[in-house]
């Protein structure tokens, strides 16, 4: 029933009629009569009531299960035998539990919950096993890796051992080669002497035999009578004039001595052997050979002992004595080789690095006839103040609307035509990320169009133009934009101009101002005009024939036709097929596309064009030059990749160091990692120069790779290995790549905007800072009487005389202005009542927690510790 009177509910709960009128008047029902009704919420009221005058809490719970039990009564008649029947009563009882469904709710809830952290636990479990696995086999890569470093250091030792057994087995050999010569010398001059005293000997008998012993002069043999003997006699007379003059060798006859004749017989005359000539081939120097040796950047051991035409052996020997212990194939740099020559004594000669380069350049062919060609200008100014729409309306097409956010984010050249002549344009961004970018337009452009909003005036942007153009040395042209507008202000712009030494010609000056509107077309043919002037002042003139050279204004890597570079030619004609050499990059040009995707042949001086089939992208600003040997061109692509690769050598060791010190000295510093991928050259290097620059001595930007193209496994594998976010400008990942990113977690963000991705890392990196505190004092109190208490202890009666003194903060203990002791508070009490706080000019009783030796005159100061959010 849902009313009962006040009677029949004092029955039920079992309480006297007048208690329960009384406690009703007291819970605020007004019924004063014992047959009056009490509803259900009255009795809620009371209940409340009655509860809270307990202690108990108001909030009465609601049973979550509810079990009725129901009983029934009813007799049948049961036959008890001898043909009477019994009465029974039978008594039938029903139990039946009702649960609220938030129960049941509650209980799934438990026990999907219990499922989650079994999951979770299980899932933690593998994760534990994954990573001990993951430790394990980087334990084996290791102990594999330090294996092999002792395998190789085994090897060195090994072939350097056996270099100097070679060197100290060489130097034997010509020790004995050398001792082996001196023996050859002095045996020859041995033989030499005994030949010339054997000679002398035989020339002495000879004289001794000529002279007669009795000494008179041998007989002539008369000459006949007259000329008219008979022939007969003739010959007789010839054989006794043969043996007067001689043999008929040339040599006089020998004569025996008298008493002799029958004793000695006659020998057999045998011509004298001729003095042996000269011996041919190798002889031993009598001085040193002194050789001009070409040294380069690097070279081997092997090759400077080649070029002194000295064995290896004797190389590494004078290595050794300067202290460096090196093998046959160890690569020396200039210095150190130059030390080893002089050493050895041959004359050094130092190549200069552009050796290769500067032979090309001689190797050219001198074309004299001179053209005029087009000039190349570089629109240059502050972002948003209309370059981009200056130029669209000059050569008709909407570049503009596929900017990303209307802002230009790449290099683009393009060639217009006009009435009046060819201009070729380059469009440079203007946002302070992109100063690199714009350096390098400056530095390949004949004059500068400088933009300037006549609403905004002169910006930062604006004077950096102004720099970078007078570094190239190239001419100003000032395009003072958006005059259309009604606050536009031209006089304001030359005034902010002048402060800068650009001075209009109106004042005196040698700039040239042109107001345009880059929306209505206002002033463009002035414009144009003022640019063809300046143009023909300055009299370009190159030559168009011969090789064609040009500077890279953009390269970028496409997935369908692969690497791209667009090229603006300076001089000579670049065809296609040409051999094009351009930094470290070679190949022949497969194809030429204009800034609109047609396809030409050959391209002139000042045509930017892109070039198709480069093995790689090279970098922005790099020249391009045509070299007519492709076996040429790979040889100085090859000099400069290794002369590159040495240069990232020294300056990683170098890094190395740097970092090795200042961690030793500054303790570690935060490191965010970062893997960036760019559509084009020149906007991954703005974008990892703009990053790195974020770098300060709390936490800096490690940028571990940045490339051109699209995210693939090889970028994700790296920023894992290294621990690194992935920034994609322009690019997206493939799929392969996007399966990886998410099974590993990887952090990866798109940006279209780099001065978006510049904010963003920069808060990146002050969330990887630990938050800063500091501490505040908020109060003092001086101590006036300490007092005892059995409970507390010591009790400071104190008097607050600076800010005021919180139960919940820190404190220390001050004796003479000196921390005695640092803790909590304990107790604050103002009289009798336990206080949160005590102002100023209060008095107080402090009880310190843990600190029992509060002394009067003492000093409590009160301080809080408030956190300070890193900043870079």
């Amino acid at each position: 029933m849902s009313e009962v009177t006040v009677r029949q509910l004092a029955d039920v709960v079992g309480t006297p009629v007048g208690r329960l009128l009384e406690q009703l008047r007291e819970a605020g029902i007004g019924v004063d009569r014992e047959d009056a009704a009490i509803t259900e919420a009255q009795k809620l009221q009371l209940l409340r009531y009655l509860r809270h005058s307990h202690g108990a809490s108001v909030e009465i719970a609601t049973p979550k299960r509810i079990t009725l039990n129901r009983r029934s009564h009813s007799e049948i008649q049961v036959n008890a035998g001898g043909g009477r029947s019994k009465t029974v009563n039978v008594e039938v009882r029903k139990k039946r539990t009702y649960i609220k469904r938030s129960a049941i709710l509650e209980q799934e809830r438990l026990a999907e919950r219990q499922r989650e952290e079994e999951e979770a636990q299980a899932g933690v479990q593998a994760q534990q096993e994954r990573e001990a696995r993951l430790i394990a086999e980087e334990e084996a890569k290791r102990q594999a890796a330090e294996e092999e470093a002792k395998r190789q250091a085994a090897e060195e030792e090994a072939k350097r051992q056996a270099a100097e057994e070679e060197a100290k087995r060489q130097a034997a050999e010509e020790e004995a080669k050398r001792q082996a010569a001196e023996e050859e010398a002095k045996r020859q001059a041995a033989e030499e002497e005994a030949k010339r005293q054997a000679e002398a000997q035989v020339k002495r008998r000879l004289d001794v035999e000529k002279k007669p012993k009795n000494g008179l002069e041998p007989a002539r043999t008369e000459k006949p009578a007259s000329r008219k003997a008979k022939p007969r006699f003739r010959s007789e007379d010839r054989e006794s004039e043969q043996k007067q003059r001689g043999t008929k060798f040339g040599r006089k006859e020998l004569h025996i001595a008298p008493g002799k004749a029958g004793t000695s017989k006659r020998k057999k005359f045998r011509p004298q052997k001729a003095a042996p000539a000269a011996k041919h081939g190798f002889e031993r120097p009598t001085a040193p050979i002194v050789h001009d040796v070409s040294i380069p950047e690097t070279m081997t051991v092997a090759e400077l002992a080649q070029k002194m035409s000295v064995k290896a052996a004797e190389v590494i020997k004078a290595l050794m004595k300067l202290g460096i212990m090196a093998t046959i194939n160890q690569v020396l740099d200039q210095d150190t080789a130059t030390i080893v020559v002089e050493e050895m004594g041959h004359k050094p000669k130092r190549l200069q690095e552009n050796t290769l380069e500067l032979e090309l350049v001689q190797a050219e062919q001198e074309v004299s006839r001179q053209v005029s060609r087009a000039a190349v200008v570089t629109i240059m100014g502050h972002v948003d103040h209309g370059k981009t729409s200056l130029l669209d309306y000059i050569r008709r097409a909407k570049v503009a609307t596929s900017e990303a956010g209307g802002i230009t984010q790449h290099i683009g050249a393009y060639k217009v035509r006009s009435d009046k002549g060819e201009i070729t344009f380059i469009d440079t961004p203007g946002h302070a990320a992109f100063t690199a970018m714009r350096a390098r337009g400056a530095k390949v452009t004949d004059i500068v169009i400088l933009v300037v909003a006549a609403d905004d005036g002169a910006m930062p942007q604006t004077v950096e133009a102004i720099q970078h153009a007078r570094a190239a040395g190239a001419p100003l042209v000032v395009a003072v934009n958006k005059i259309d507008r009604p606050d536009a202000d031209p006089d304001r712009v030359k005034q902010e101009l002048a402060n800068h030494d650009v001075i209009t010609e109106e004042w005196g000056g040698d700039t040239q101002f042109v107001n345009v509107s880059a929306k209505t077309g206002e002033g463009i043919d002035d414009l144009i005009e003022a640019i063809l002037l300046q143009a023909e002042v300055m009299e370009i003139k190159v030559s168009a024939e011969g090789p064609a050279r040009g500077v890279v204004i953009e390269s970028r890597l496409d997935k369908g036709r692969g690497p791209v570079a667009t090229i603006l030619v300076q001089s000579g004609t670049l065809r296609k097929g040409d051999i094009l050499l351009s930094g470290v990059e070679t190949g022949r040009v497969r194809a030429m596309l204009t800034e609109r995707g047609q396809e030409i042949i050959e391209a002139g001086p000042s045509t930017p064009v892109e070039i198709l089939g480069l093995s790689g992208t090279p970098n922005a600003g790099d020249e391009a030059v045509v070299v007519p040997d492709e076996r040429r061109a790979r040889e100085i692509a090859g000099h400069r990749q290794a002369k590159e690769r040495e240069v990232k050598l020294a300056r990683q060791q170098s890094a190395k160091l740097e970092n090795m010190f200042n961690e030793m000295e500054e303790g570690e510093i935060r490191a965010l990692n970062l893997v960036i991928k760019a559509d084009v050259q020149g906007s991954a290097e703005a974008l990892s120069d703009s990053l790195t620059k974020l770098s300060t001595d709390k936490a800096r930007v490690k940028v571990v790779a940045a490339g051109v193209g699209g995210i693939n496994e090889t970028d994700v594998n790296l920023a894992v290995a290294s621990n690194a976010v992935i920034i994609g400008f322009n690019v997206r990942a493939d799929a392969a790549a996007r399966r990886l990113i998410a099974e590993k977690g990887i952090d990866l963000h798109y940006y279209s905007v780099i001065y978006n991705a510049i904010d963003e890392i920069k808060g990146a990196l002050i969330g990887i800072l630990d938050p800063e505190y500091r501490e505040e004092i908020i109060g003092l109190a001086r101590v006036d009487d300490v007092f005892r208490s059995p409970k507390l202890g010591a009790i400071a009666g104190c008097l607050v005389i600076e800010g005021s003194v919180r139960r919940n903060n820190p404190i220390r203990v001050l004796r003479d202005n000196i921390v005695v002791f640092e803790g909590q508070l304990e107790s604050l009490r103002r009289f009798k009542d336990d206080v949160q706080e005590v102002r100023a000019g209060t008095e107080c009783g402090i009880g310190v927690k843990d600190y029992k030796d509060v002394k009067v005159g003492d000093q409590i100061e009160v301080y809080e510790r408030v956190r300070k959010e890193p900043a870079l």
